[in-house]
């Protein structure tokens, strides 16, 4: 998994929480360099051992069109709080929820949602429930239905080692050690620690049972997308290991979907190949909202 690229903050990004009926999310914001947001803002919701700091290089550029954007961590995300032990806090329909009160507290406007690999699963249940319509919806590095392969098999290894070592045993025994391995700047390991430890354990076990037996509900996205008019995007790199972008063009068919394929990128194109990301997401917001005019 790629890691994000500084652990400091550009200018005009701030830290955050947004206030909820479901709790507070942590969150970055970016605002245009006016400080007024003329455009529709954004959500972005991050994956699984992720948090909003993966969209840390993207957020300038896509605030300066004149919108508001926003990342967030899931419940139980680094530093967002948790809801105890109960492994129902964590399901897919329940952190949708999540999603839908976070577009309410960002509107009035409608907002373009983002969901990124674990985070598409999650936000994909808060456009099924339709309780509020985005201004578009984006589905980026994820697929249609549960991970497979050693992706799979790293999500349910890492569930199984939690009760059995704790967190901070796996950052020493694995997960520190495979940053460093990699060339990792010191000062992202450290961030990397902290955010690895800021999860919350039962919240990590809970995502690892829902990314890894999530159904296919592209059909169900495709009906919905086509009877409100909602305009969708599958974005994703050209190299990702996680979700085969075959299978990620398909569900781009199925959903009667744009899809935008980011060149040397692997499975966090926002990370890998930021501008180019960035420019995608600009433009299809931008047309979207052209054509809701």
């Amino acid at each position: 998994m790629s890691t994000p690229p500084f652990v400091t903050l550009p200018a005009g990004v701030r830290r955050t929480t947004v206030e909820t009926p479901r709790g507070a999310f942590a969150a970055l914001e970016a605002l245009p360099g006016s400080g007024v947001a003329e455009r529709c803002p954004a959500l972005l919701v991050p994956g699984y051992t992720g948090s909003k700091e993966d969209f840390i290089a993207i957020l300038q550029t896509l605030a300066l069109p004149g919108r508001r954007v926003v990342a967030i961590d899931m419940r139980g995300q680094y530093e967002t709080a948790g809801s105890g032990d109960d492994p129902a806090a964590y399901a897919r329909a329940e952190l949708g929820e999540d999603v839908t009160a976070l577009l309410e507290a960002l509107g009035p406007e409608p907002v373009h949602l983002v969901g990124h690999s674990f985070g598409g699963l999650v936000t994909r249940e808060a456009v099924l429930a339709g309780r509020v319509r985005p201004a578009s919806y984006t589905l980026m590095s994820s697929g249609p239905a549960a991970l497979t392969g050693p992706s799979a098999d790293k999500a349910k290894a890492l569930k199984e080692a939690i009760p059995a070592l704790g967190m901070e045993t796996i950052w020493e025994i694995s997960i520190g050690p495979d940053a460093v391995a990699r060339g990792v700047p010191p000062e992202v390991v450290e961030f990397l620690r902290r955010r690895t430890l800021g999860n919350c354990p039962a919240g990590l076990m809970a995502m690892a049972d829902e990314l890894t037996s999530a159904p296919d509900l592209t059909d169900e996205l495709a009906k919905v997308s086509a009877d409100t008019g909602l305009r969708t995007l599958v974005l994703y790199g050209e190299d990702d290991d996680v979700w085969d972008p075959r299978v990620q063009a398909r569900m781009a068919e199925r959903l009667d979907a744009a899809r935008v394929v980011i060149p040397s990128a692997a499975h966090s194109p926002a990370v890998d190949a930021p501008e180019t990301t960035a420019a995608a997401l600009s433009a299809f917001w931008a047309q979207c909202e052209r054509t809701q005019r």
